[in-house]
């Protein structure tokens, strides 16, 4: 089969730099060809999963080299593991952010405020999915499910049991259409529990949950989208424990919009909340309307955004990392040049 000769192929699954793709229906292994790996000046030069690729054919059509990745239209990305780390991008080209989280010990309304962020920012509309109903005391279950609403204003909550199967039918509507979604969420949140359920088969592997935190092991290593049988898709994502903001533009406004309607009303159009005469948002906190643990959390993570936005954003990042490479490039161009002309 001819090399020259390019294919539009979707990206499946990724593990350890290596990818497979699916094309015409059926799926093989691909690389990252030299000319694509060497010209990346960031992780999100590389292929993710849910990307749309172009790529040549190799070993009697059995392998694939991947030459380009097309434009996305959406991309979910968190912070790097350390400060220096480039975007790690989780998944691309989705409709929808499925943002589990347990409602046993693993319920954390900080970390679901913090993943909203990200869902918003990358241009798919969060879902917030409550998980392990079946585990959590009867006593308590009003007052989780409705501070977990409180803390995602305008964003489709669900309640569920992966195990009894209740509510997981809401889960299938949302998909409805072919649409391509993506689970996040930390270890023992239920994520590959409810996938299992979704397919209807074991699919992903679940490991046990620690008693004393709620904690899971990590049972998915790598990113893989699965086709369900109501026709919609899910890339199911490694658990997460921490998640670092790499960019905060929108998302952040969206996934606090009660602070930023109060805050419209304030007396100072840069009103920073924290004393001013006039304010709309202490007037709530003190009126009971706005809890002072949420206006923490997005102090909190507006203090990271404003820092995201001094260290250089995003896109400001790359393109200089691009210079660089296509400066050095040259030297190395020039350097060759001045040998051969030596006769070197």
């Amino acid at each position: 089969m001819s090399e020259n000769i390019m294919f539009k192929a979707l990206v499946t699954a990724e593990h350890r730099g290596c990818f497979t793709v699916r094309l015409n229906g059926a799926e093989m292994t691909a690389t990252a060809a030299g000319k694509l790996a060497g010209g990346a000046v960031s992780r999100l030069d590389f292929p993710v999963v849910g990307d749309d690729v172009e790529v040549s054919l190799h070993d009697g059509g059995s392998k694939a080299v991947i030459h380009a990745v097309l434009p996305r239209r959406t991309i979910l990305l968190r912070k790097g593991l350390d400060a220096s780390a480039d975007a790690q991008p989780l998944a691309a080209n989705i409709d929808k952010v499925f943002i589990v989280m347990g409602l046993d010990g693993n319920y954390n309304i900080a970390r679901l405020e913090r993943l909203l962020v990200a869902a918003w920012d990358s241009g798919a509309v969060p879902v917030a999915v409550l998980t392990k109903k079946d585990l959590c005391p009867e006593a308590e279950l009003a007052a989780r499910v409705e501070a977990a609403a409180a803390a995602a204003p305008g964003v489709r909550l669900l309640c569920l049991s992966s195990l009894s199967g209740e509510g997981v039918a809401e889960v299938e509507a949302e998909l409805a259409g072919g649409l391509r979604c993506c689970f996040v969420g930390s270890s023992g949140a239920g994520k590959s529990t409810l996938l299992n359920r979704l397919a209807g088969r074991e699919a992903a592997a679940t490991g046990d949950v620690r008693e004393s935190d709620a904690r899971g092991r990590h049972t998915t290593t790598g990113r893989q989208l699965y086709l369900l049988p109501c026709g919609g898709e899910i890339i199911d994502t490694p658990g997460i424990r921490e998640f670092g903001l790499e960019y905060a533009g929108e998302g952040l406004a969206s996934s606090f919009s009660d602070i930023s309607a109060l805050a419209a009303n304030c007396r100072f159009g840069d009103c920073s909340h924290t004393g001013e005469p006039g304010c709309a948002v202490a007037a709530a906190i003190e009126g009971g309307r706005l809890s002072k643990e949420r206006f923490k959390s997005y102090q909190k993570l507006r203090r990271e955004a404003e820092r995201l936005e001094l260290s250089t954003d995003l896109k400001k990042r790359i393109e200089n990392k691009r210079k660089l490479k296509s400066f050095g490039r040259m030297v190395r161009d020039i350097g060759e040049v001045k040998r051969r002309l030596r006769g070197g």
